[in-house]
């Protein structure tokens, strides 16, 4: 299958979920194999999505480079990954992209109007060698061999509004399109003091977020199991970082941001993947410092 990437340039504006401030995201067409790269204004350095250029992955997905940060990119990532396009240029009039409804929906809708067009170079997919996991606890992924992507996903919350949700998913195009790109984010009404005060979802409301209140939620659900939906539009956001097609199942009990990226760094590590230098250190998720280098941008992660 060839690379593609957009024909034309379209933009997006609306308020940053955790920063609560208004901005604007311009999507461009990508030369062939250079993978989503993001900048922050029409000067800003290059920052490239890929596992390296994390600094963040707890509530959302950020991605930086020498000072410059650009957060929740999870969305976007898995817009593109759904629709099997594999070069953009991204530039973010601002420090996080638009919440817009809280799902992938709207980029979803943006890069099909801008439409796509196939590139000279192929995609190269990612086969999974052998068992790849991270978490344990009741927090856990993993990836095993199998002939085609396919997600197994668990959800368990004591919450009455969730409980268990349970999906099995082997992607195309246009499931993703009908079935996952709409299912938005949540989050409690509770913790909702807390995150302010941290400086995380200054954005958030009921137009951009599923709000859970003590007993129900407060506004409807698109799909009856809306929460496990999007944690699976999530993991394939967060799987987009290997900047090439996964083929392996995935199966997840209660994982996130977090445990997505261990498993990310994992698989990098187990198929010896080619690294470039990329330039200062960064700091991962859970804190610890990594090389200064990255893995060559390729072909993104399509679910077709």
């Amino acid at each position: 299958m060839r690379q593609h990437t957009i024909r034309k340039a379209i933009s997006l504006e609306g308020v940053g979920l955790h920063s609560g401030k208004i901005v604007r995201v311009t999507l461009s067409p990508g030369p062939t194999d250079s993978g989503i790269v993001f900048r922050v204004g029409d000067r800003g350095e290059a920052i490239p999505a890929i596992p390296e250029s994390v600094v963040d992955s707890h509530y959302a997905t950020t991605i930086g480079r020498n000072g410059s940060r650009i957060q929740t990119i999870e969305h976007l990532m898995a817009a593109a990954a759904g629709l099997g396009i594999d070069n953009l240029d991204v530039r973010v009039d601002g420090t996080e992209l638009p919440a817009a409804d809280g799902s992938a929906k709207p980029f979803v809708q943006a890069m099909l109007t801008a439409g796509r067009t196939p590139q000279g170079a192929r995609q190269r997919p990612i086969r999974i060698p052998h068992p790849i996991g991270a978490g344990g606890d009741g927090r856990w992924i993993q990836i095993v061999p199998a002939d085609t992507f396919r997600i197994s996903y668990t959800l368990d919350n004591e919450h009455p509004a969730i409980g268990t949700q349970v999906l099995s998913w082997t992607p195309t195009e246009e499931s993703f399109v009908a079935e996952y790109a709409p299912a938005r984010t949540y989050g409690f009404l509770k913790d909702l003091g807390f995150l302010r005060k941290s400086g995380r979802a200054l954005g958030g409301s009921l137009d951009n977020t599923i709000v859970i209140g003590k007993s129900a939620t407060l506004n409807g659900l698109r799909y009856r199991d809306e929460f496990v939906r999007h944690k699976v539009l999530d993991l394939i956001g967060d799987l987009a970082l290997l900047g090439r097609p996964v083929v392996g199942h995935v199966t997840a009990h209660n994982a996130g941001h977090d445990l997505n990226y261990q498993l990310v760094v994992a698989i990098q590590r187990a198929v010896g993947l080619e690294r470039r230098p990329v330039g200062a250190a960064l700091r991962v998720a859970r804190g610890e410092p990594v090389r200064t280098e990255a893995f060559l941008p390729s072909p993104g992660l399509a679910v077709t």
